[in-house]
């Protein structure tokens, strides 16, 4: 037994050895953080606030039903908020609202536009400086969350670099630095966890997410890599969540923030027309081989892509020569192309894809706008998909949002059949049916019982409420 204490101290040294080699290989995040930190500020605003306005704030509960015992009560209280909209007006400092990073040894500030939205006065906070420095708007990008401010110090500024976030890796160690729930100057650590990531924030959503914890008050703030470049400027959280935060990613930054800086605004290209993803349905009806690209909805007339020859329930699968994997590609990527370039896009329409050139326009909000009921023939409801159809006459088409008669009018939808399962709804209008035009219940018949049972499903471009959508119904192949 006199080999057992060996065997023990083996177990031992190698026990302690592997601890120490784990420890060795986390990371020191304390000079990244001195150094980092010194180029975050703390940003806080002063707007006036309607006392009334703060009053209604407060008391915002549901009225009760009416006839009762507090219906007087309530009905004062409105009518005072109606007769006196002015009341109290004063300036209101809103306190620690937000982070920024200094970019410029001159003074330009990166941060959020919500940070700063509807402020009167900014005022940012340097670290290791008691008095605030006022701050002015040199540009704001609502649609990415993006602000650029300048502030004038007499000194030289501490900076902070962009790095490549197209780089950056799932599982690669960043830090965080802001000023969550007012608590200055607060460093986290973590992970990328994801990118790429869609939450529904705007048109551009590509985030970086982490797990590096972000709070209220860490927007704007920068997420910064290894070696102490910025790949990102946090921007959102999960609210029922825990370490769940996004950052917009440094490659959209820098684009975004250039542009405000020489011209105070950002310019996108826009090609003119409303897009969807493929599903799996539409490419199976589209004989595409895989369900990628964007399909085009609806070609808005006069716009770039109605005069490079584009057309309602295309496809487009590239931008010069690069593959489009869904709508919001492709959304992402025209919007960072410049309005007058020229790009060469490749749709697939009826079976085979072609190639066409466009000359992309500006885009705006006005633009964006126009991308957003005798007896005629009907047809039984369940006798077709579940639909109850006609032609769409004179009177109706304006209602209808169309320039003049066409389609077929959807007057009801068979509960659970194809086309209630399509999300196809009464007061829609069908206007192509396989890329083909149907004006008569017989048009959709033919092709219905003919392409749909060939291919198991129908693609129907749809008018709704002015703006067209397209859906796919499934035909059940006998």
């Amino acid at each position: 037994m006199k080999f057992l204490p060996s065997i023990l101290w083996s177990l031992l040294l190698g026990l302690l050895l592997s601890s120490a080699a784990g420890a060795a290989a986390l990371p020191d995040f304390t000079d990244l953080a001195e150094q980092s930190g010194k180029a975050v500020v703390n940003i806080s605003t002063v707007k006036t606030v309607k006392g009334s306005d703060r009053m209604k704030d407060f008391f915002q509960f549901r009225r009760p039903q009416p006839g009762g015992p507090m219906d007087d009560f309530f009905d004062q209280f409105e009518r005072f908020f109606r007769e006196h909209p002015q009341q109290q007006q004063r300036p209101q400092r809103e306190g620690a609202l937000g982070t920024g990073f200094i970019i410029s040894e001159d003074g330009y500030v990166v941060t959020n536009n919500h940070v700063i939205a509807e402020a009167e006065e900014i005022k940012v906070n340097l670290q290791g400086v008691d008095e605030a420095l006022p701050a002015t708007i040199v540009g704001r990008d609502k649609e990415t969350d993006l602000a650029l401010l300048k502030i004038e110090a007499k000194r030289t500024l501490p900076v902070l670099a962009f790095g490549d976030s197209d780089k950056a890796r799932v599982g690669q160690w960043v830090v965080a630095i802001g000023n969550p729930f007012g608590l200055g100057h607060t460093v986290t650590a973590g992970i990328i966890s994801a990118k790429g990531r869609i939450i529904g924030a705007g048109p551009f959503d590509d985030f970086i997410q982490t797990d590096a914890s972000i709070n209220p008050g860490n927007s704007g703030g920068p997420l910064i890599n290894m070696d102490g470049q910025v790949i990102g400027v946090n921007t959102a959280i999960v609210a029922s969540g825990q370490g769940i935060g996004f950052a917009v990613p440094s490659s959209m930054v820098r684009m975004v923030i250039e542009q405000l800086k020489s011209g105070g605004k950002v310019a996108r290209g826009w090609l003119g027309v409303t897009i969807q993803d493929v599903s799996k349905d539409a490419a199976k009806a589209l004989g595409l081989p895989e369900a990628k690209g964007a399909l085009v909805a609806n070609v808005l007339p006069g716009e770039p892509a109605d005069k490079a020859g584009i057309r309602n329930s295309d496809v487009i699968v590239k931008v010069g020569g690069q593959d489009v994997s869904d709508s919001s590609e492709l959304l992402r990527t025209i919007a960072k192309l410049k309005p007058g370039e020229k790009i060469r896009l490749t749709i697939w329409r009826k079976g085979r894809t072609l190639e066409v050139t466009a000359t992309l326009g500006q885009r705006d909000a006005d633009k964006l706008a126009q991308g957003r009921p005798g007896q005629p023939e009907t047809a039984p409801v369940g006798e077709i998909a579940g639909l109850s159809l006609r032609p769409v006459d004179e009177r109706e088409a304006k209602a209808l949002g169309l320039d003049r008669p066409q389609g077929l009018l959807v007057m009801d939808v068979a509960p659970e059949s194809p086309a209630d399962q399509a999300q196809i709804a009464p007061g829609d209008v069908i206007l192509e049916v396989n890329q083909q035009p149907v004006s008569t219940v017989a048009d959709f018949e033919r092709l219905h019982a003919g392409e749909g049972k060939a291919k198991g499903v129908l693609l129907v471009l749809i008018k709704r409420q002015g703006r067209n959508v397209i859906r796919t119904i499934t035909v059940p192949q006998k």
